[in-house]
C-alpha cells in the first residue's frame, strides 16, 4: 500500500479544495472535516487506498506505533487504559485532551459507536492566551520542560523518557505539544522527580480549558467522515463509548499520521520526540528498532 505516491493518485477535481484544506490546517483554524465519502460502497482495502491517496496530498505517512503501522486502527481491543504501556486508542475509555507527535493526524470513520465516542477539539493557541490572562504564573511553568514517558516505544539509542515544554511561543504563533497521560506515566520511574504542586495546577488548567464548553467543539462522526487536525495548534480528545454487540458494527476508525510536505519550523526541543525537525523531511511518529512499515487490515 505504501509504495505508491501522490503523483499516482491525482485528484484534478479537488485541487482548489485540497489547497484550501492545507492552508486552513497549517495557517488557519488548524482543523478540517471532509464529509460525503460513501464508505458503504467500498471494502476496507479500497477505503484504505482512497484514504492513503488523500493523505498523500497533505504529507508523508509515518509509523504510529512500535509495530510500524502506517494506517492505525482506532478500535476497542478490550484493553485496560490504566495498565502500563496501553495506548488509549485500543480501548473504549475517555481520552483526555492531547496532541499526537506528528504534524497532522487524520481519522476516517468506518463505523461510529452505538453511543458516545465524540471527537472533541480545542485550539491550544487559545488555551495559551487564556492562561496568559488568567494565570500568567502558571503559563511560565508550562513553557518549561516536563519529563515525558515513551510508554515502551523507545527509538534506538534514546532513553525511556525525554523532556519537552507544553508551549513554545514565537512572535506570531504558539506551538504546542501535550499529552498529560505521558507526563503522568513518567512519574513511575524512580529517577524522575515528582510533579510540583505548581506543575500539577498548570496541567490541570490546560485540561480544564480544553474540556470547557466555552472553548471545546464536539464532533459526531458519520460513516465516511475524515477529520484532519494540525497537532501543533489543536488538542483533541474523545468521550468514552459503548459498542454495538455485533462485531462488524463495533466503532472503527482508521488513523493517519502525516509529516507535512511544507510544515512549520519546530523548536529544537522537538528533536527529542520527532527525530529530525527539518520541514519537508519525514518527522515525528514512532520509530523503534526492528519495526517493519505495514498497513494491516486488522488491528
Amino acid at each position: 500500500l505504501y509504495e505508491f505516491g501522490r503523483d499516482d493518485f491525482p485528484l484534478p477535481g479537488m485541487v482548489a479544495t485540497l489547497a484550501d484544506i492545507v492552508e486552513q490546517l497549517e495557517n488557519g483554524r488548524g482543523c478540517a472535516l471532509i464529509r460525503g465519502l460513501d464508505a458503504s460502497r467500498y471494502d476496507e482495502e479500497t477505503l484504505k487506498i482512497i484514504y492513503w491517496g488523500l493523505g498523500l496530498h497533505w504529507g508523508e505517512p509515518v509509523s504510529q506505533n512500535a509495530r510500524g503501522q502506517l494506517i492505525g486502527h482506532v478500535r476497542n481491543q478490550d484493553r485496560d487504559y490504566s495498565s502500563k504501556n496501553v495506548r488509549g486508542y485500543t480501548t473504549n475509555a475517555r481520552i483526555s485532551p492531547h496532541c499526537d507527535p506528528v504534524d497532522i493526524v487524520g481519522l476516517l470513520c468506518l463505523q461510529p459507536a452505538r453511543t458516545g465516542g465524540q471527537s472533541s477539539i480545542c485550539s491550544s493557541s487559545t488555551i495559551y492566551h487564556e492562561i496568559a490572562q488568567r494565570r500568567p504564573d502558571l503559563l511560565k511553568v508550562l513553557c518549561r520542560r516536563f519529563h515525558i514517558d515513551r510508554k515502551g516505544e523507545i527509538p534506538e539509542g534514546d532513553d525511556e523518557t525525554y523532556e519537552l515544554a507544553v508551549f513554545y511561543p514565537e512572535e506570531e504563533r504558539v506551538t504546542c505539544i501535550y499529552a498529560r497521560d505521558f507526563i503522568d506515566a513518567a512519574q513511575r520511574h524512580p529517577h524522575i522527580p515528582p510533579l510540583t504542586a505548581e506543575q500539577a495546577d498548570a496541567l490541570d488548567l490546560v485540561d480544564e480549558l480544553a474540556s470547557s464548553d466555552e472553548l471545546r467543539l464536539d464532533i459526531d462522526f458519520l460513516p465516511g467522515d475524515i477529520q484532519f487536525l494540525h497537532n501543533h495548534q489543536i488538542l483533541h480528545a474523545r468521550t468514552s463509548y459503548q459498542d454495538w454487540p455485533e462485531p462488524e458494527r463495533r466503532r472503527h476508525l482508521l488513523r493517519l499520521w502525516l509529516s507535512a510536505a511544507d510544515g512549520r519550523s519546530l523548536p529544537a526541543d522537538f528533536e527529542a520526540r520527532y527525530g529530525t525537525i527539518e520541514p519537508g523531511q519525514p518527522r515525528g511518529g514512532i520509530r523503534v528498532p526492528g519495526a517493519t512499515l505495514q498497513a494491516p487490515l486488522e488491528p
